[in-house]
C-alpha cells in the first residue's frame, strides 16, 4: 500500500471520524461554553488577514502555550517585520495567548487534519515558516506544508513511550509527516531516539533541551504572588496545581488530616480544566471544608480551609504566593505536569509517580532533592508534615530546585539558531553541530513506565 493510497485513506477516516470529534465537541461545550465558540476557524473558515510574511507557531493547549512563550518573544523581537499567528486546539489555550499577546498576535484554532480545512488555512496565512511546539504530528498539516513550501521546525519536542506506541496504526503517515519537517529539536536524547524509531531521519534531528526551562516570570506576577502571601500572614501556603479528580481525591484525603494539626496550613487548589471548577468545590464543601473561590471572593479570609482558584490565566501568581507545591497529572494517571512551573519559585515540590510526559525533568529534580516522590495520601501526609516543621528543608529543596532551572536554561537561543537557518540561510555553528543528534543503533526498548 503505497503513501499516497495511506494518506487519502487516512483522510477519509478523519472525514468519517469528524461528526464523532464535533459531538464531543458539543458535549464539552455544555461545561466550558467557549467551545461552542468560532467553530468556523476548526474547518478553515475565517476572514483573510492578508498578511505579507507570517510566522506560524501551534501550541495544543495551555500548558504547551506557556512552554512557547519565551521562544514566540524571542522570535517577536528578532523577526519584528513579521505577523505572528498563533493556533491552538483548546479554548484555555486559546484565552492564554489571548492573555500573555493580546493583540500583538493573530490566534486561530488549529483546523482539523482534513484536506480542505487544512488547505483553506494555509492558503490564507501562507506562513514562511510553521513552528510545532512538542509533537503534534498531523499527517495532512504536515504534507500541505510540504506541498507549499512552508519549512516546519518542530520545537521542543518530546515524544513518550506511550505516544510512540500510539503512532503504530499510522506509522508509515508519521514517518512521512516528521520527515516533511526541516528541524526537529528535541528536548532529550531519548526524545531524539524514540523520534528515529517513529522513522524520523536523523540529520534533521538536534537535541537542544526543554523550553521550559527557559520560562519567563515577570516581576509583576512576583509582586502580586507577595501580595497574596501576606494577605493573611500567618498562613503556611499549600498549593495543589493542574490538579485532575484522583489528584484532588489523595491531596484532601491527606489534608483532612493536616489541617487538624496544622490549622495554619491553608490548600489552594488549580484544577487543571475549567469544568471541572464546579465539581472540585463541591467536593472540597463536602468534606466539610470552609471552601472560597476566587471568582466568587477574590482572595480567601482568614477562616479559609481550601481556596480554589477557578480563574484562568493565574497560576503562576498562586505559585508565587505558595510554600509547598504539589503538580497534577501525577497521581491521576494523565502523564504529569510541568513542574517547572513551581521550581522557578523556589517551592519543594511533591509529586505523584505518573509523570511519563516529563519524564526526563521530574527525574532531574528528584535527582537534585528538589521534589519528593508521593503515591498515595499516607506519602503526602509523611511529606507535608516534614516540610511543614522543617522551614531549612523547604529552602533547601526550593534553592536545588530553582538551580536545576537555571542551569538548563539556552534552548529557547539553540532553536532560535535552528530557525535562523530555516529564515536566514545562517550557517549552524559549532555549538549547534555538537548538539546535532548522532545516530547509532537502537533496539526496541522492553515494556517500561517512560
Amino acid at each position: 500500500m503505497n503513501l499516497e493510497f495511506k494518506s487519502r485513506l487516512y483522510s477519509l477516516a478523519t472525514a468519517i471520524l469528524t461528526p464523532v470529534v464535533l459531538f464531543r465537541l458539543a458535549m464539552r461545550g455544555l461545561k466550558a461554553p467557549a467551545y461552542f465558540r468560532r467553530w468556523k476557524e476548526r474547518f478553515g473558515i475565517f476572514p483573510n488577514p492578508n498578511f505579507k510574511k507570517a510566522i506560524l507557531i501551534h501550541a495544543v493547549s495551555v500548558g504547551e502555550v506557556n512552554a512557547a512563550i519565551p521562544l514566540i518573544k524571542a522570535l517577536m523581537e528578532q523577526y519584528s517585520d513579521y505577523d505572528f499567528v498563533i493556533t491552538t486546539v483548546t479554548p484555555t489555550g486559546s484565552d492564554r495567548v489571548q492573555q500573555i499577546f493580546s493583540n500583538q498576535v493573530f490566534h486561530l484554532y488549529l483546523p482539523y487534519d482534513l484536506p480542505g480545512a487544512v488547505k483553506r488555512f494555509l492558503k490564507k496565512i501562507n506562513p514562511s515558516l510553521a513552528v510545532v511546539m512538542e509533537t503534534e504530528i498531523w499527517p495532512n498539516l504536515f504534507r500541505f506544508c510540504k506541498k507549499r513550501n512552508i519549512p516546519i521546525v518542530v520545537a521542543n519536542a518530546r515524544l513518550s513511550e506511550l505516544s510512540l506506541k500510539g503512532y503504530k496504526w499510522v506509522q508509515s503517515l508519521a514517518t512521512m509527516a516528521v520527515n516533511n519537517t526541516k528541524f526537529v529539536a528535541a528536548q532529550t536524547q531519548t526524545d531524539a531516539e524514540r523520534m528515529i524509531r517513529l522513522g524520523c531521519d536523523a540529520d534533521k534531528i538536534y537535541v537542544v533541551g526543554s523550553l521550559k526551562f527557559d520560562i519567563i516570570i515577570e516581576d509583576e506576577i512576583l509582586v502580586k504572588g507577595k501580595e497574596i502571601h501576606q494577605h493573611c500572614a500567618n498562613n503556611l501556603i499549600w498549593i495543589a496545581a493542574s490538579t485532575h479528580q484522583e489528584d484532588e481525591k489523595v491531596v484532601l484525603e491527606a489534608y483532612q488530616y493536616l489541617k487538624k494539626k496544622y490549622p495554619e496550613l491553608l490548600l489552594i487548589i488549580v484544577p487543571r480544566h475549567p469544568e471541572r471548577f464546579q465539581s472540585t468545590a463541591q467536593a472540597c464543601v463536602h468534606l466539610g471544608f470552609n471552601t472560597q473561590l476566587r471568582s466568587k471572593i477574590g482572595l480567601y479570609d482568614i477562616d479559609a480551609d481550601v481556596f480554589i482558584v477557578d480563574s484562568m490565566g493565574e497560576m503562576l501568581e498562586f505559585y508565587a504566593a505558595s510554600d509547598i507545591a504539589f503538580v497534577g497529572g501525577s497521581i491521576a494517571n494523565i502523564g504529569g505536569h510541568n513542574v517547572l512551573e513551581a521550581a522557578v519559585f523556589k517551592l519543594p515540590v511533591l509529586v505523584g509517580p505518573n509523570t511519563h510526559n516529563f519524564a526526563e525533568i521530574t527525574q532531574l529534580l528528584h535527582n537534585c532533592n528538589g521534589s519528593r516522590l508521593v503515591k498515595n495520601a499516607d506519602d503526602v501526609i509523611i511529606s507535608m508534615e516534614e516540610l511543614i516543621k522543617n522551614p531549612k528543608t523547604r529552602t533547601y529543596m526550593g534553592n536545588a530546585a530553582f538551580k536545576l532551572v537555571e542551569e538548563n536554561r539556552g534552548a529557547v537561543s539553540l532553536t532560535m539558531k535552528l530557525i535562523a537557518n530555516v529564515l536566514s540561510n545562517k550557517p549552524l555553528n559549532k555549538d549547534m553541530q555538537a548538539r546535532k543528534y548522532v545516530f547509532k543503533n537502537i533496539a526496541e526498548p522492553e515494556e517500561n513506565n517512560t
